[in-house]
């Protein structure tokens, strides 16, 4: 089980937040720039060439869509499949949501945009999302500039996309690829599933139907339940995850503990906080398992596996933290992160390297913190604070990581500018006011995953007390067993080579949205 400790190694350094909305926060933050420190200079920049058959466009969108005497302009970057079109086929449109498009086009080439397509003879398109990727508008991340980053001008940029697109530009393919002329199917996966959703119920002559896939349509400050679903799915080991936790909670508590406890784990002189989030520096990675090996991207198991075996050394089962006795699982957590985790910052202190009191660290504005983007968005609407548990759930995040204390890079990174101000909290009206997790709309299909630990924040939440929902072709409602983050959108081009419940739930994707076809 120890092997495994150099896959971690490599896995943390390497880790990109690819598939899913990312858990973020000042301690998130300080990982990413610890990752920038550690990544290696000879990576190939994927927009270097594109897959074959993949041709690139841009969209000329306002900067301000509610501003007239704002007249700034940018280009909104989009890509197409044409592989499968037949005349008069309708456009299977991939959301971005909070990354590059690029990262995006395995779904267009032989993902669930490129299944649709095939089924309904339709083009297979990415569109990319204000800010991210290719498609930024301004020159820094500084607090004004980022003013026009809201839901409400990337919803009408979306808008305005399928009303004035044209694609023949971009494919050579001759006709009106405009809505409501042409039927357009609306996918987005969890950030980009919510984006969906919504867009289907603000603007329903425009968006024919939509497939939203783990999305996350209500926003809520506190996310507490994120930590419970990682430890539900990965129960034969997450007890051990639990046990050791539960040990630094009540070492905390005792102040006489307090410095020995961090000296075990090699964080000496961190604040109680910031040391309890450096603790979940990996819990993330439970969201990035898939079913396809290729792009698996799971840290959290074999973390978690380590923190449960048992010591080889019989007589080390247990040890001693002052005069409380703490199991090997507390002993195998601190070893990990002394000796695995803290050697990463180099010459750095630890409070250089994992602390959070110096809100200088989280200023640098300049375009190279892509992180800047979507922390903007979680402090001014989204929320989603992943914070300890209640008293009577077992844990796997400290006591000491609090909303206050995730919010407070909110502050820290986004001072006051000229223009703008991030408010006090974030506005999760602005979302929720669509529906959140009631949120429903015909040809409006909900899919979720089983074991997703962002479910709770989906309408398919296993958490709030919602009424059953029927699952039917005009208001599809599935969950995809075993399932972790937005399965069903990543596919393989051999899909009899697909576990059967990813075959499946494309299959029903295609009938339904064929079915939904036969009504035009």
């Amino acid at each position: 089980m120890f092997l495994l400790l150099p896959l971690l190694l490599s896995t943390l350094l390497h880790f990109t937040f690819v598939q899913s909305v990312k858990p973020f926060g000042t301690q998130a933050v300080k990982i990413w720039q610890l990752q920038q420190r550690n990544k290696p200079t000879t990576l190939i920049d994927a927009a270097q060439s594109l897959p074959s058959g993949i041709v690139e466009g841009t969209f000329t969108q306002p900067l301000d869509h509610f501003n007239p005497k704002n007249t700034f302009t940018f280009e909104q970057h989009y890509w197409v499949n044409p592989t499968f079109y037949k005349e008069g086929g309708p456009v299977i449109l991939i959301d971005g949501g909070e990354d590059s498009g690029l990262d995006r086009l395995p779904y267009i080439v032989t993902g669930v945009g490129a299944k649709l397509a095939n089924a309904t003879g339709g083009l297979a398109l990415v569109l990319e999302h204000r800010y991210y990727g290719q498609s930024i508008p301004v020159a820094n991340f500084s607090t004004d500039s980022l003013r026009w980053l809201t839901n409400d001008q990337a919803f009408a940029d979306s808008a305005n996309f399928l009303q004035h697109v044209n694609l023949t530009t971009s494919t050579g393919i001759q006709g009106d690829f405009t809505a409501p002329k042409r039927p357009y199917i609306y996918y987005g996966g969890s950030y980009a599933g919510a984006r969906s959703a919504i867009m289907k119920v603000k603007y329903p002559e425009l968006v024919f139907g939509a497939i939203s896939s783990s999305g996350v349509s209500f926003a809520t400050i506190p996310l507490w339940q994120y930590g419970d679903v990682v430890r539900n799915a990965t129960p034969d080991c997450s007890a051990a995850v639990s046990k050791a936790i539960e040990t630094v909670n009540l070492a905390l508590e005792r102040p006489e503990l307090n410095s020995e406890l961090k000296e075990m784990f090699g964080l000496t002189g961190l604040a109680d906080d910031d040391f309890g989030s450096t603790l979940t520096f990996n819990l993330g990675g439970w969201q990035n398992h898939n079913w396809d090996p290729s792009i698996d991207e799971d840290d959290w198991t074999p973390f978690c596996e380590l923190i449960a075996t048992k010591l080889s050394n019989t007589s080390a089962q247990s040890g001693t933290l002052g005069n409380l006795e703490v199991g090997y699982e507390f002993l195998n957590y601190a070893n990990y992160i002394k000796n695995e985790l803290v050697p990463l910052c180099g010459d750095e202190s630890i409070e250089e390297c994992f602390g959070t009191t110096n809100s200088t660290q989280f200023q640098a504005d300049d375009l190279s913190q892509t992180w800047r983007s979507w922390q903007f968005q979680v402090c001014t609407a989204w929320g989603f604070f992943i914070n300890a548990p209640p008293a009577n759930i077992p844990p796997i995040i400290p006591n000491s990581v609090t909303v206050p204390y995730l919010a407070k890079i909110c502050k820290q990174a986004y001072p006051p500018g000229k223009f703008f101000q991030v408010p006090e909290e974030p506005d999760v009206e602005s979302v929720n006011k669509y529906g959140g997790l009631n949120i429903a709309a015909d040809r409006l299909a909900i899919i979720g995953g089983e074991f997703d630990p962002w479910r709770p924040a989906t309408p398919e939440s296993s958490y709030a007390n919602l009424r059953p929902r029927e699952d039917t072709i005009l208001r599809p409602f599935k969950l995809i067993p075993g399932a972790v983050h937005h399965w069903d959108e990543n596919g393989l081009e051999d899909t009899s080579a697909e576990p059967p419940e990813i075959q499946a739930i494309h299959n029903a994707e295609i009938a339904f949205v064929q079915e939904w076809l036969k009504e035009l």
